[in-house]
């Protein structure tokens, strides 16, 4: 199971996405289809792999496939996954109770009563998942800026950016964006970035970390301490923030508070 900063989004943020009512995504994960995070009020979180699932049974649910078999479908493509797979190079399309998967070797049908989608994977960077009636949204552009991340860094930008233009208040692809641009050297740039976000009033510790460890690149560890304290504000649990300023501390020679610090990590990192 992966940890709430793992899996951003929300039961609401979920339908808001994607259209998909909270009865619906209950059933999803009580048949075991997506199995989500719990946060810190032990409201479920889903991740961007859980999203996308989501989005394919979305999908087949406005095209009236049965929900019995929307679920039979849906988990043999999960099982028929690489338990990385960003989901990306497939076409998932609904006629009546048909259910079909494009991918770069062609067309293959599921046709019987069960409707087993019995494929093997082609994942392809340069396509996008696309469900028959929508056109690529902030989480497909965002998927597809995690398949190059890494490496076709340009590439990745783009997508990120394209992410963002979808939907400006699209969290992780703004804190992924800035990662990389910061990797490259882009420092300034990437700090812009996060206070774009910041001055839209967005409370967010990992913009925050992210931010401070950019300044930390920079050289200014005032304003990268400050960051990390913001960070540890909005959420005390972060071990990361607790380390990092405390090392900050450490070399501006407050034992005293990088000694709490450590502590804190400590405490939490064997938790």
């Amino acid at each position: 199971m992966s940890s709430a900063h793992d899996a951003p989004y929300t039961l609401k943020r979920v339908e808001a996405l994607i259209g998909l009512q909270p009865a619906v995504v209950r059933l999803l994960v009580a048949r075991g289809f997506v199995t989500p995070s719990r946060g810190p009020r032990r409201e479920p979180r889903f991740t961007f792999r859980d999203l996308l699932l989501l989005k394919v049974a979305a999908a087949l649910r406005r095209a009236s496939v049965p929900t019995a078999r929307i679920l039979e479908s849906l988990t043999r493509l999960e099982a028929e996954l690489p338990p990385q797979a960003p989901l990306t190079g497939l076409r998932i399309t609904a006629a009546g109770n048909s259910v079909a998967v494009r991918d770069a070797s062609g067309v293959r049908e599921a046709m019987t009563g069960q409707l087993l989608l019995d494929f093997e994977v082609q994942l392809d960077v340069d396509a996008l998942i696309r469900i028959e009636d929508a056109s690529p949204s902030e989480v497909d552009w965002f998927v597809r800026g995690q398949a190059l991340d890494g490496g076709d860094p340009p590439g990745a930008e783009a997508a990120y950016r394209k992410a963002l233009e979808a939907d400006p208040a699209h969290l992780d692809a703004r804190v992924n964006l800035g990662a990389l641009l910061c990797e490259a050297g882009r420092c300034r740039d990437a700090v812009r970035l996060y206070d774009e976000a910041l001055d839209a009033g967005v409370a967010s510790p990992s913009l925050h970390f992210n931010r401070a460890i950019a300044l930390e690149d920079l050289g200014d560890g005032a304003a990268a301490s400050d960051a990390y304290r913001q960070a540890i504000h909005l959420d005390p649990s972060f071990a990361d923030a607790h380390y990092n300023l405390g090392l900050l501390l450490e070399k501006a020679g407050d034992a005293k508070g990088a000694l709490r610090h450590f502590s804190a990590y400590r405490r939490l990192s064997s938790a």
